[in-house]
């Protein structure tokens, strides 16, 4: 697509949601994995997948020449902070069931709105702060810091949404000068040398050293995946790929604080792939912590509207 700017707000929406469905199926399969393969593995499996289809779609723009960005300096940045935030994220879910783990990023909205500010010069409105507030009062309910069922995991999952919210910052201008399939070809070779690095560094740990679920499955060792799970993961690299691609055209082509709510369309995703694979339902605390989150994002949005059209 081309790197001028234009707003479309149905594009942005349909990309969205698009890239979530596909980020959810591949969250799907990483949990399915954390028993048996490392993280680092996964995610450099899934970065070789993505390989084919980044090409093609380089090629087909004709983009090889735009690789060498004068603008790489903020690509790598964006790069690094959303491979880390990924991370983040598939360790959440290797200790606790999706949905619990995605109502918690649902916070990232909030700090799309804290952020706007200082990195994209958009006013950050009352209505937005207390939005804001609102939203940290839902994720307390859902993680009970303090409570015996505390999962250390969640500070993960939190960690994943301020990760995602800066890079989605980063990536919204950047994108109106930059083509997103350079974006994300250049995303998928900084979390390869992520996880390559990552493996090397855990190749002379014990595993049996930690006990977390989350921290075995960063620190287990390498192992010869199966053909049928070489070829689920690979595959996930190609949902990968053109998540990377969808995610970065919707926010190319909405504003950050329009498009971000739209990922609370992961939460049916996350329900799903939980009744049907791993028999997690979301208790009560996650369903009214989800509830008061998801509530407080969709009247930001909702404000946001009103004063624009009052202007």
């Amino acid at each position: 697509m081309s790197p001028q700017h234009t707003d479309n707000r149905l594009v942005a929406v349909l990309c969205i949601l698009a890239g979530v469905g596909f980020a959810s199926t591949q969250d799907a399969i990483v949990k399915a994995m954390s028993g048996n393969y490392p993280a680092h593995e996964t995610l450099m499996l899934r970065c070789i997948g993505s390989l084919p289809v980044l090409f093609v779609f380089l090629w087909r723009e004709n983009a090889f020449k735009r690789l060498a960005t004068p603008l790489w300096g903020r690509v790598v940045v964006r790069g690094v902070i959303l491979g880390f935030a990924y991370l983040c994220f598939v360790l959440a879910i290797a200790a606790m069931p999706i949905a619990n783990a995605v109502a918690i990023y649902f916070t990232m909205p909030f700090f799309v709105a804290g952020l706007a500010g200082p990195m994209l010069g958009e006013r950050v409105r009352l209505h937005r702060w207390l939005a804001i507030i609102a939203g940290f009062i839902g994720v307390l309910i859902m993680v009970r810091p303090g409570a015996t069922v505390f999962e250390p995991a969640a500070i993960f999952a939190l960690l994943s949404a301020l990760g995602y919210a800066v890079g989605q910052m980063i990536g919204r201008p950047l994108a109106q000068q930059v083509p997103a399939i350079v974006i994300s070809l250049w995303q998928n070779v900084i979390y390869f040398v992520i996880a390559a690095v990552l493996a090397v560094v855990f190749s002379g740990i014990d595993a049996d050293t930690f006990q977390h679920p989350s921290l075995v499955f960063l620190s287990r060792p390498m192992v010869m995946p199966s053909l049928p799970d070489a070829a689920l993961l690979l595959g996930m690299g190609v949902l990968a790929a053109f998540g990377m691609l969808l995610f970065v055209n919707a926010y190319k082509f909405g504003e950050a604080n329009f498009v971000a709510p739209f990922e609370y369309s992961a939460m049916i995703w996350a329900v799903m792939f939980g009744l049907l694979i791993f028999d997690d339902f979301p208790d009560i605390y996650t369903w009214t912590g989800a509830a008061v989150v998801i509530t407080a994002g969709l009247l930001m949005v909702w404000r946001d509207r009103q004063m624009d059209r009052a202007v």
